[in-house]
């Protein structure tokens, strides 16, 4: 299958460069790169999805606490001082 990508010319550049520096074909070296952002990004919204579904559940059974104790507890993690 055939895809035409209109690159801008510094993006055309890298890719290049990444072709050469790997004695690849620039063609081969942009579907790596696509395929590995493609698979990146399916992790990261499966990784996100059980983040969440995880603070559902944890919602759900009662495993939770309120704004202020969350806020307290960033507040001394990094040092912050309490707004008046």
């Amino acid at each position: 299958m055939s895809i035409v990508i209109s690159l801008s010319p510094e993006i055309e550049a890298q890719l290049r460069e990444k072709a050469i520096q790997q004695g690849q074909d620039i063609s081969v070296v942009a579907a790596q790169l696509l395929s590995q952002i493609l698979e990146w990004e399916l992790q990261d919204s499966t990784e996100a999805i059980k983040g969440i579904q995880s603070g559902l559940d944890d919602f759900a059974t009662g495993r939770s606490r309120s704004f202020e104790e969350f806020a307290e507890e960033q507040r001394y993690k990094y040092n912050l001082s309490v707004d008046s």
